[in-house]
Formats: structure tokens, C-alpha cells, sequence
């Protein structure tokens, strides 16, 4: 149990504040440790204290370099301490995604601002949970990091992976980008030094791969027809994982039958595909 929990505490990489002022400018005021000038400047437009709408995004989280972010925003009170600000961000960097346990934890580390208006009083309950993996307080609530699951993140349906489109090639070259990258134009796929082990190909990952570049870079079938082909082939993907699962004792879902999948002894690269299909489509038991 202290490995495990020693393990979650080295998750965390770092916490950040901004603020809007009441003449309406929107700074980087604080943060620990340090961190680069284009993360600063990602984190900045990420917020939505430079929004010119003025929408007010409580929270928001994203991927960047292999590192999650997590930002909660509020609107200060009159009653508060903090006389010259109108708003202000918590931003946590952190390994893992779990958008439930920081945003959790930002909204503690929210209330305690809000209360002391001073980042010393924020930085006690981060370094609590950096070294202890919990604060506790009264007044602002209490976090315990061993609360959220990693794996039920991910089950519950909060990410079900990312498709981005793009129009500039130049995107290629930015391999912290993305995980996987197809070309149509050239009829190229490419994965990311960083996504190769845990995305090896196998014959069925060739398969949708040669049936996306071969149906978009035929002249004859227009977009609608691609599509189409596309959700063919999931339909038929789903068709493999079908043996593979059974139904859970209150007959309204399906589920990965992890041992009927290891007993046909597929090619890892398969099995591995799979079990990752599942766990996106929510079929694990948790």
C-alpha cells in the first residue's frame, strides 16, 4: 500500500496560478516549480480569462508533450480577500489522466486562495499531496489521491481517444502531436517515436489503415462513400471482438472475457489492439 500510494504522489508535476485583474489583464502570477515559456504560453490561451467572449469555462484539461493539464477557473466574490482580481485559474501539469481527482483537488486549492489570497497558503496543501498523497482541512474540504482510480477514469467514458483533421502538413513534423498520422495525400502512415511500443502493427491494424488511405485517395467516392467504408470496417471490427465478451448478470451490457481472449492466443499486437478497443468502448470490468 505505501509503494502504491508513493507511486500516485510522484504523479503530480506541478501547479500554476493566473489571474485577471479589474483592468482586465490576464497574467501568469505564479507557479511551482518552474516551468518553459511555451507551456506558460499554451496554459495562458487554454484558460478562459483571455477569451474575449467571456465565456466562463470552470474546467477545462488537455494533453501536451506526453503531460496532462488541468485548469479550474472561478469568479471572485466580493467578500473575498482578493480586492483587485475578477477571476483567477488553478492550473495542475500532471503524468496521469484523471480529470475527476484534479479537478477535485484545483477546487480545494481554489477555495483555500479564495480564503488566504496568497499562494503560500495553496503551495502547503500541493506540497501535502505531493508528498503525502492527502490534505485535510475543514474549512476547504479534504482530498485523498488514492480516492481515484486511474483505470475508472478512462472506463467511465471520459476519453475515448482523440481524432484531430489537419490542412497543414507541417503538423508531420510535430510528432508531440500526435500518437498516429495519416497522410492522405501521400498515402503515408505514421506513429510516434513515443507511441511505437504500445502501438505495434499487426495484420489487423494494416487492414484499417490500408482501407483508409486506399478509399480517400480514390477519385470516384466522394467523402459521404469514405465515411461509409470506415464505419464498415469498425462494424466489422466489432464483429471480432464479439467471442470475446459476455454478458454481466443484469443482461444490459456487455463485457471483455479477458481469459476467452487470451485462450485463442492471437498475435499480441491483436490481443493488445483488442483489449484496448474494449476498454474504449467501455467493456472492461472494473
Amino acid at each position: 500500500m505505501a509503494a502504491a500510494e508513493a507511486g500516485d504522489t510522484q504523479l503530480l508535476l506541478g501547479v500554476g496560478l493566473i489571474e485577471k485583474d479589474t483592468n482586465g489583464e490576464v497574467l501568469w502570477v505564479w507557479c511551482y516549480p518552474s516551468t518553459t515559456a511555451a507551456l506558460r504560453n499554451l496554459l495562458l490561451r487554454k484558460c478562459c480569462l483571455t477569451d474575449e467572449n467571456k465565456l466562463l469555462h470552470p474546467f477545462v484539461f488537455g494533453q501536451y508533450r506526453r503531460s496532462w493539464f488541468y485548469i479550474t477557473t472561478v469568479e471572485v466574490p466580493d467578500s473575498s480577500v482578493l480586492k483587485k482580481v475578477t477571476h483567477f485559474s488553478i492550473v495542475l501539469t500532471a503524468k496521469d489522466f484523471n480529470p475527476e481527482k484534479y479537478a477535485a483537488f484545483t477546487r480545494i486549492l481554489c477555495r483555500v486562495y479564495l480564503k488566504h489570497g496568497s499562494p503560500v497558503k495553496m503551495m502547503e496543501s500541493y506540497i501535502a499531496v505531493l508528498t503525502k498523497g492527502i490534505c485535510q482541512s475543514e474549512e476547504n474540504g479534504s482530498f485523498l489521491s488514492k480516492d481515484f482510480d486511474a483505470r475508472k477514469a478512462y472506463l467511465a467514458g471520459s476519453i475515448k481517444g482523440y481524432v484531430a483533421g489537419f490542412v497543414d502538413l507541417e503538423v508531420s513534423n510535430r510528432p508531440d502531436l500526435y500518437d498516429v498520422f495519416v497522410n492522405l495525400a501521400d498515402s503515408e502512415i505514421t506513429i510516434a517515436p513515443l507511441a511505437k511500443e504500445s502501438m505495434t502493427m499487426g495484420k489487423l491494424h494494416k487492414e484499417i489503415g490500408q482501407l483508409i488511405v486506399q478509399s480517400a485517395e480514390d477519385p470516384d467516392k466522394s467523402d459521404s462513400q469514405v465515411i461509409q467504408d470506415i464505419a464498415l470496417k469498425t462494424k466489422e471490427i466489432f464483429t471480432n471482438l464479439a467471442p470475446f465478451s459476455e454478458v454481466l448478470d443484469d443482461g444490459r451490457k456487455r463485457v471483455l472475457n479477458l481469459q476467452a481472449l487470451k485462450q485463442k492466443r492471437l498475435p499480441p499486437a491483436t490481443e493488445n489492439f483488442l483489449y484496448h478497443l474494449a476498454a474504449a468502448e467501455q467493456m472492461l470490468k472494473i
